[in-house]
């Protein structure tokens, strides 16, 4: 099957999830400065759920620009994906608004744990329809970002879950910072696809 309708889709999903997000921050009714310091909370976790929502994007992009086609099991794969994303305004703004309290941390790093699983068996499901000798199966490799990135989710929400929910969203940014730059040996592919 071809993939464009699913690049599409997905597109578009995330694109809704970005706006549910930047909907939920609220203007302060006072036009002093000092207004703004209570929204902290609700801001960050808005700029942190935006990072989080562009590197899914651009990982995803890169990943079906590396692929030639999809099957049934891939655009399950992806929708599973897109449901646990469409979920962040919810994690995003409950975290936020509870100022990075113990329960919205930890239900923000299931959600994130849940994304990041869910990317992975995507991931996989791609590989399996292009074979283990393609250039994707090649350029994934051992996803060891990914992997690392399950673990400090896990460790994020023990944390968050044992009273200490600021450390846990520091690995929650972490993590964030870690696939802030995507990965080039899937651009290299990409490139040499196009050549």
């Amino acid at each position: 099957m071809e993939k464009n309708r699913l690049e599409a889709f997905s597109d578009g999903v995330l694109a809704i999830i970005i706006t549910i997000m930047v909907l939920e921050l609220k203007v302060p009714h006072s036009a002093e400065l000092a207004a703004l310091a209570p929204l902290w909370p609700t801001v960050a976790s808005y700029v942190l759920s935006f990072i989080y929502v562009g590197i899914y994007w651009n990982n995803h992009h890169h990943m079906f620009q590396a692929s030639r086609s999809v099957d049934a099991s891939v655009l399950w794969s992806n929708l599973h994906l897109l449901f646990w994303l469409s979920l962040l305004p919810f994690a995003t703004g409950w975290m936020g608004e509870n100022h990075f309290a113990r329960w919205p941390t930890v239900c923000y790093g299931v959600d994130l744990f849940a994304c990041a699983s869910a990317y992975h068996i995507l991931q996989t499901r791609l590989v399996r329809h292009h074979g283990a000798e393609s250039r994707l199966a090649q350029v994934i490799g051992r996803d060891m970002k990914g992997k690392a990135s399950v673990v400090l989710y896990a460790f994020g929400i023990a944390l968050a879950a044992a009273d200490f929910p600021r450390v846990g969203a520091l690995l929650y940014v972490a993590v964030a910072l870690m696939w802030f730059i995507p990965d080039r040996r899937m651009e290299r592919a990409i490139r040499a696809r196009e050549s």
